[in-house]
């Protein structure tokens, strides 16, 4: 039995046995952090992640394994790269809460944003490639693929602001002046909305790409479980936030002698994206503040839930400074007191 498993292995290895005949099984956990908990399952000749719900309560929405399945999918027969899906199960037995299962693929995740162990062409492929496969994303039209009511199309970015602000005057946490002062600043400087509309990751960051064995192509973008239907220049602005934030915040590349690695500037990486994606409006200022703002928030809530003794995460309260740290960040931003690389 694997450490950490949250369901007993024989429970599935039944459910297996079920639907693809009798095989040997083998299970190992993989990742940890604050998401769905997620296994390798080799069973026979079938290569497999398992993706679940966590065990205990919940908070209502969270961790909704149906939705990852449906957009996986959804977009598995189009050009964007996702893992094949294999199934999903909405019952709660045998393992205690809904799961899916999706394809294994054999590539490389690169946690580390400064790419060590690559020499600097390499570096810049992945870079470049994580643009195109962004805008791989961004163009598929949400209608087209029988996603067009996976989330609520227009205002985007005016009902998120909503949403974080809601959740951060929440907080039992102490308030954070930096932080409160960007989201005063965002509804001031909402753009007008230009009716974009795509499947918007949510989390779309090097950590949660894979890639060919040995090319700087993506071959699957991983954990869709913040994905909805939103604007494409969120995806674009949060994945912009690695050049403003230093290594120990969150495995920035801000500080790095990027030409001595081989890693584009913010502007490079900005026109690759838009040399291969649909037409779009440019970044502006406020998408990155927006990015770093909303992130800002997801980790008050995470040092709040290790207040609370309910993250799920062991070094959840060593996180709980970042909250500060990227609102400081946001307010440079806010204040030119930084470059930002966009229009």
């Amino acid at each position: 039995m694997p450490l950490n498993a949250d369901f007993d292995p024989a429970a599935l290895k039944g459910f297996l046995a079920n639907r693809f005949g009798d095989a040997a099984m083998t299970l190992e956990r993989i990742g940890g952090g604050q998401s769905n908990p997620t296994y390798f399952v080799d069973y026979g000749a079938h290569r497999m992640v398992l993706r679940k719900k966590p065990a205990g309560p919940i908070l209502r929405g969270a961790h909704a394994v149906d939705r990852e399945f449906r957009v996986l999918e959804a977009l598995a027969p189009t050009n964007v790269p996702v893992p094949r899906p294999v199934l999903y199960h909405a019952g709660a037995e045998p393992l205690g809460t809904p799961f899916y299962l999706m394809e294994r693929l054999d590539g490389r995740v690169f946690h580390d944003c400064s790419l060590p162990g690559l020499v600097p062409t390499e570096r810049r492929g992945v870079y470049f490639g994580m643009a195109e496969a962004m805008a791989k994303l961004h163009a598929v039209r949400p209608d087209e693929v029988g996603l067009g009511d996976y989330g609520r199309p227009g205002n985007y970015f005016e009902r998120q602001i909503d949403r974080w602000t809601r959740q951060l005057r929440q907080s039992p946490s102490d308030r954070i002046p930096a932080l409160e002062a960007v989201a005063d600043w965002l509804p001031q400087h909402l753009p007008t909305d230009d009716g974009r509309v795509s499947i918007a990751h949510g989390d779309f960051r090097l950590g949660n790409l894979l890639f060919h064995p040995d090319k700087p192509e993506v071959i699957g973008i991983l954990d869709w479980e913040l994905s909805t239907i939103g604007h494409p220049l969120a995806d674009l602005g949060f994945c912009s936030m690695t050049w403003h934030s230093t290594p120990d915040e969150y495995g920035g590349i801000r500080g790095l002698d990027h030409a001595t690695l081989g890693i584009p500037s913010q502007r490079e990486f900005l026109d690759h994206y838009f040399a291969h994606a649909v037409p779009t409006a440019p970044l502006q200022r406020f998408h990155l503040v927006f990015s770093l703002f909303r992130f800002a928030v997801i980790f008050v809530g995470i040092a709040d839930r290790a207040r609370a003794g309910s993250a799920a995460s062991a070094d959840a309260a060593s996180k709980s400074p970042l909250a500060g740290r990227f609102a400081a960040r946001a307010q440079e931003i806010i204040q030119g007191a930084r470059p930002w690389s966009g229009s």
